[in-house]
């Protein structure tokens, strides 16, 4: 199942996480959200989200799963996907996080930002954010740091 992951994973390596707008620029530039490559990607997500292979834990709004941790085969990334539909445990992100968010229903935004890719920069905050309908979130943390906050 990795290879599904390693066009994001190849978007995002070696990316400056520290200026979000320009980081989200080139990832578009590296894999466009809007592009065939990518509706082949969001196709696939959303038949293994279907067939339980992702997002597989909890219950909405927050669903989740583990695809990989950090290591060299996913780029030092790790991946997690997450179907949501509400808001998510607030978190830091030590690193940054490139997000790369597909929607399923409705007008989804997710932190307020389009279905695309979204980004954090290292030493950011937030609980995460679904309004207007479903998304499906590829998580990409580098090193696979994060740290979960009582909010």
């Amino acid at each position: 199942m990795l290879e599904t992951f390693l066009p994001l994973l190849r978007a995002a390596q070696a990316l400056d996480l520290s200026a979000p707008p320009a980081a989200r620029a080139e990832l578009a530039r590296r894999f466009d959200p809007a592009g065939p490559a990518a509706l082949e990607l969001n196709a696939n997500l959303r038949a293994l989200l279907e067939a339980g292979k992702i997002a597989e834990r909890g219950a909405l709004p927050v669903k989740f799963g583990r695809v990989a941790k950090a290591t060299e085969a996913t780029l030092g990334f790790s991946i997690d996907v997450v179907h949501m539909t509400g808001p998510g445990p607030l978190h830091r992100h030590p690193n940054g996080e490139v997000n790369y968010c597909v929607a399923l229903e409705g007008q989804p935004t997710f932190d307020g930002q389009a279905p695309g890719w979204v980004v954090f920069p290292p030493e950011s905050q937030h609980v995460p954010t679904v309004a207007g309908g479903a998304m499906l979130i590829v998580y990409l943390l580098p090193q696979g740091a994060i740290e979960f906050l009582q909010s």
